[in-house]
């Protein structure tokens, strides 16, 4: 900035030079010939004096306007803030903004398939990292404050349905999130006031914006209350929806439940219901191994039959198909009615109780009697399965796999039949053993023709598939390697395999200490006070087949429609078995809709016993 006055003193030049060489007059001013008074020349030099700030601002602010591209002195205020232009609070004034944006789409439906952060943290990092208009801001905070209502909803799209055109100025929407963004990133680490009141909905918000005289600090931290909120809601809607669907599964439905008892007076009643199975010319055939031996244990009548009917109908030789049912008592006459009324012809079918196999003695197997009776296993599997689960800090997933380990089948004495199934079919060399749960859709013979290179176990390994949360099964994921005997004894990296789909080789199986490691290994869980897992079988078996496992084409055995409900439909057509672990069974209602038919298929609806019991209506 430079004064300069021209030699006659007739004239006063205020000129500015810029870095670019480029000199500016920015003013000026011209006297008359006549003489000058000091008086008058004091006074100019006052008024310069007062002036010169304001055109030296005034230069800086164009400067400025030429690096940040501000097109208006209304950019440029914002730019340098409020109190250099006269204008009021910004704070407030980001506030009035917002309510427009908000009330603008509070009439709008949030747009289905649109992504919403977790969380507050989630949402502060996809302002930053996102370059969204006020649009969608404001419709991602309308869906997040209705979360509650259709929660984990997800979508790999955004759906923007107001375009920029609303605001009139697609910068002014940027800078609006902008603005946004610090405030929220400002309020992310600080802890929402105690007493806070917050708005029930998003129209209420939109309400409380614009009959309050919010700041903007003061709107970001009711936006965090609301989503604190609505995150607790659903977190405690979500184990509570967790604790009905266990109770659910653990129980027996009505319409199996009264099958069973029908069938069960049916059989004191009706000489045809208690006729031998098989009849006794084909008895020679149980033992005979030119044929296809299933091992099918179960308690349930309606289950066991879809089992059976699905693999004969599936099967190209089902003359050749021997089933071996193994019920517990109380279900035997059921179970032996109902195969016997309805044969499910060609197919040869055994039932046979646990109390019927004179091997299953106390002395046989007393770990199992120690298991049963063990005051501290009743109380885990039978007690109050909400108590010591810590759901203040567990989360939905995980508190879901501690209910379900402690479903009461984990103690039952069929679920642990099929580590004595050489000792209970002595004369059989290989057999397939089958969990209840399970549909066979393609023809099985092949499974004898496998060669398991001398091995016992043909099973499908559970650490690899398209399916990551499905095929991801390693050892972490059934032992608690944190006990000292798991971590030296075992490796958590080691694949895992399945059961319910399993082709054993019993001659090789008898010359091994299977059962005898399974049975040290439960002991030791018992003298450890279940510490060293959790969840049923599958754990002492993965000990005691380890080096004895042989993999097989995972085609043959697809897991997991009982609890992924993101099941491939294609992928289902496809699998030979499919297997409903999980507690989300076809004959429950919690079960799957879109994977029930392919069960259900399978059941006789026209059976008089199912009709009067309005199965699965």
């Amino acid at each position: 900035m430079q004064l300069q006055f021209s030699p006659s003193m007739r004239s006063v030049t205020i000129s500015s030079s810029f870095s670019n060489g480029v000199d500016l007059n920015l003013m000026k001013i011209k006297v008359a010939a006549r003489h000058i008074s000091y008086r008058t020349l004091f006074h100019t030099i006052l008024i310069l004096a007062f002036l010169l700030p304001f055109v030296f601002i005034l230069t800086a602010l164009v400067t400025l306007e030429g690096v940040n591209k501000c097109s208006s002195f209304d950019c440029l205020g914002r730019r340098l803030g409020p109190k250099l232009l006269g204008r009021g609070d910004d704070s407030a004034r980001l506030v009035k903004d917002m309510y427009k944006i908000l009330n603008q789409v509070n009439t709008e439906e949030v747009p289905v398939g649109l992504t919403i952060p977790d969380n507050f943290t989630h949402l502060v990092s996809e302002l930053k990292s996102n370059t969204y208009t006020a649009e969608d801001f404001a419709v991602i905070l309308k869906g997040m404050t209705v979360l509650i209502n259709r929660y984990f909803h997800a979508s790999d799209c955004l759906g923007r349905r107001l375009g920029p055109k609303l605001l009139g100025r697609g910068d002014d929407s940027a800078r609006l999130v902008k603005d946004m963004y610090k405030i929220l990133n400002q309020v992310n680490t600080e802890e929402v006031p105690v007493g806070l009141t917050i708005p029930d909905n998003f129209t209420h918000l939109v309400s409380e914006l614009k009959s309050n005289t919010y700041t903007a600090e003061d709107f970001a931290v009711i936006l965090k209350g609301m989503m604190e909120r609505s995150e607790r809601e659903i977190r405690e809607s979500k184990l509570q929806e967790l604790m009905n669907k266990h109770f659910a599964a653990s129980s027996i439905p009505k319409g199996i439940h009264c099958l069973s008892l029908r069938l069960t007076d049916e059989y004191s009643s009706n000489a045809h219901a208690r006729r031998q199975l098989p009849s006794p010319e084909l008895l020679p055939v149980l033992s005979d191994n030119s044929y296809y031996h299933f091992i099918l244990p179960t308690d349930n009548i309606l289950a066991a039959s879809v089992v059976v009917t699905s693999a004969v109908q599936s099967s190209l030789t089902p003359e050749k198909i021997v089933f071996h049912i193994i019920t517990d008592k109380k279900t035997y006459a059921g179970m032996h009615s109902w195969f016997a009324l309805n044969p499910i012809s060609p197919a040869i079918i055994e039932v046979k109780g646990v109390h019927q196999f004179d091997w299953l003695t106390r002395d046989n197997v007393p770990v199992l009697e120690a298991v049963e009776n063990h005051i501290g296993i009743r109380d885990y599997y039978h007690g109050n399965h909400v108590s010591g689960a810590n759901i203040g800090d567990t989360s939905p997933r995980l508190f879901a796999s501690r209910l379900q380990a402690r479903s009461p089948k984990y103690i039952s004495l069929l679920n642990h039949l099929r580590i004595y199934l050489p000792e209970l079919f002595p004369s059989l060399d290989k057999v397939v053993f089958l969990d209840d749960d399970v549909v066979i859709q393609r023809d099985l013979s092949p499974l004898w023709e496998i060669d398991l290179n001398g091995k016992v176990n043909g099973a499908v390994e559970t650490c690899k598939g398209e399916d990551t949360w499905v095929m991801s099964k390693r050892f972490r994921n059934y032992f608690n390697f944190s006990h000292p005997l798991v971590a030296k004894s075992l490796d958590p990296k080691e694949c895992a395999w399945a059961y319910g789909m399993n082709i054993f080789d019993l001659r090789a199986w008898r010359k091994t200490n299977i059962r005898e490691t399974y049975h040290a290994w439960l002991k030791e869980n018992l003298r450890s006070n279940l510490t060293l897992w959790k969840l049923g079988t599958l754990p002492p078996a993965l000990i005691a087949f380890r080096g004895h496992v042989q993999p097989i084409e995972p085609s043959w055995h697809m897991l997991g429609l009982g609890y992924q409900k993101n099941t491939s439909i294609e992928s289902v057509h496809k699998a030979a078995v499919i297997h409903y672990n999980g507690q989300s069974k076809p004959w429950l209602q919690i079960g799957y809709e879109h994977l029930r038919p392919f069960w259900s298929k399978y059941v006789n609806y026209s059976n008089e016993f199912v009709k009067n019991c309005h199965i699965l209506e």
